[in-house]
This record gives C-alpha cells, structure tokens and sequence, in this order.
C-alpha cells in the first residue's frame, strides 16, 4: 500500500528523509530565531549591523518594557482581542447552526447553499476589497472595530460550515429521530445533542479562527485607518518609521503578537487533534 511505512523503508532511505527533514526545519525555524535574538538586541547592536550574530548587549527588560510604555502596542493588542474573541464566537454559533440545518434537514435548496458556502471560500479576497471598503463606508462601520468583526465573522462563517456540515452528517441520524419522537424541539436538539457531540470539531476551528484572524493584515489594512481599531498586526507594521526602524521593539513586539494563538493552541491541543482526526479511522 502506498505510501510506505518510513520504518519499512530502506536504510539510505530513512537516512535521506532524516536529512532533508532536518534540513527543512533548520531553514523554517531560522527566520524565527532571527526575531526572537533581534528582540533582546540593542538599537547599537542592530546600527553595527550585528544581524544574525549572537547579541553583544542584551536589552531583554528595555525592549519588552519599551513595547508597553512607547508604543500603543497596549491598545493595538487590546484591539485584536477585542476583534478576535467575538468574532471566533460569532463564527462558530452561527456555522454551528447552518451546519446542522444543511447536514440533519433536507429541504428545498439545501444543496443550492451549501454549495454557495463552498463557493464562497474560492472568492479571492483582493476582489472584494473594494466592494466591501465601499459597504462598510454606507453602513458606517469602516475604520471601526465593529465593522472587522461583521465582516470577518461573514467571511469566515462559510467555511466553518462546510467543515462543520461533515462532521454533523457523519452524526448518527437515529440519535437526533429518537430525540425528536421525544419531543424535543430542534433548538433542544441542537443544544444538548448535537453540541456536545461535535465539540471536538468546534475546538480545533476555534484555534484555527482565533488564529487565522488574529493574524489578519489585508483586512486589517482596508478597513482600518486610525489607531482607535488598529489591530496588533497593523499596529507592528506602524512601528516602522519613514527613514528609520526600531527593529528591536518590531521583533519584540511580533513576538508577543505571536503569543496568543501559541497559548490558544497548547490550550486546546488535545480537543484540537481529536477534531482533525474524528471520523479518520472506521471501526
């Protein structure tokens, strides 16, 4: 069967993967030890053009401490929580909600919209991004955090259906028969059936939300002028300056730009990998 086990594989086989493995991780992690030396350097030590060497002055308290007090990074990271946590919420009871309806309803047209939620993630972005500056300008929400949250909660509510669709269907349809000859109402179906049941799947979008749209920039970018809604990822763009840049408060700050979705996956990993792996193995 293909592919083969890399423990069946022959010895220079599982030596080369090894290397070349090896090799990957070493290029892939190399940008990211560059940041996080750059932020515990000095401004004299970058000026001396100290890039990839090991720090001659460490500034670990300064930088960090600098990131807080002279820049708004504070309020840019106050921001981003603010537009991440209610969106991710949002996401997840409204694609929750169309995923049960489409996977445990048949109806007329059920196949139309599911189809139009699959469509939808095929849409480049950079088309929309003057339609949706000029509706967000006639709503009166553009450069506000409310108008990052609706639309980041309408962008991504179609895939987390698509995703969650399968996961409901593959639900014993029994279950949800038994609960309605009960006399259940659908909201009660819903709520303390079918929730409990795909929480797995509900954790891993979570991290992958939480993720995706705590690190947004192109929205953040086309809708967002003033500091006043500035999320963390613009906010780093903003402490590059005309002639110069303060690259050790810009890698200081992406590293604690870095930190939530870090400590939002730890948080959920064990529910994270259940909801990629549910339904992978028949028994």
């Amino acid at each position: 069967m293909f592919p083969e086990p890399i423990q069946k594989a022959t010895f220079f086989s599982r030596g080369s993967y090894r290397i070349v493995l090896y090799f990957a991780i070493i290029v892939w992690l190399l940008p990211l030890a560059a940041v996080f030396l750059t932020s515990f350097r000095s401004l004299a030590d970058i000026n001396s053009g100290n890039y990839w060497g090991w720090p001659t002055e460490f500034a670990l308290v300064e930088n960090y401490t600098q990131i807080f007090t002279v820049t708004p990074m504070l309020k840019y990271f106050f921001n981003s929580l603010v537009i991440t946590i209610p969106t991710v919420i949002g996401t997840l009871a409204l694609s929750s909600l169309a995923g049960y309806s489409l996977a445990k309803h048949n109806f007329r047209g059920n196949f139309l919209i599911f189809a139009l939620f699959i469509a939808g993630n095929f849409v480049p972005a950079q088309i929309l991004m003057i339609p949706v500056r000029n509706l967000t300008l006639s709503l009166g929400v553009y450069d506000t955090k409310m108008g990052l949250i609706l639309f980041h909660t309408a962008f991504q509510t179609g895939f987390c259906t698509f995703f969650l669709r399968g996961f409901i269907k593959e639900l014993p349809h029994e279950i949800v028969e038994s609960a309605r000859i009960d006399g259940a109402s659908e909201l009660r179906v819903f709520w303390n059936i079918i929730l409990p049941l795909i929480r797995p799947a509900l954790a891993a979008l979570a991290v992958l939300e939480f993720t995706f749209i705590w690190n947004d920039y192109f929205w953040a970018l086309v809708l967002v002028q003033g500091d006043e809604a500035r999320p963390i990822t613009l906010g780093i763009q903003a402490l590059r300056g005309r002639w110069t840049s303060f690259w050790h408060l810009i890698s200081a700050g992406s590293i604690v730009a870095a930190l939530p979705p870090v400590f939002m996956f730890f948080m959920l990993q064990k529910h994270f990998i259940a909801g990629l792996t549910m339904g992978a193995v028949k028994e």
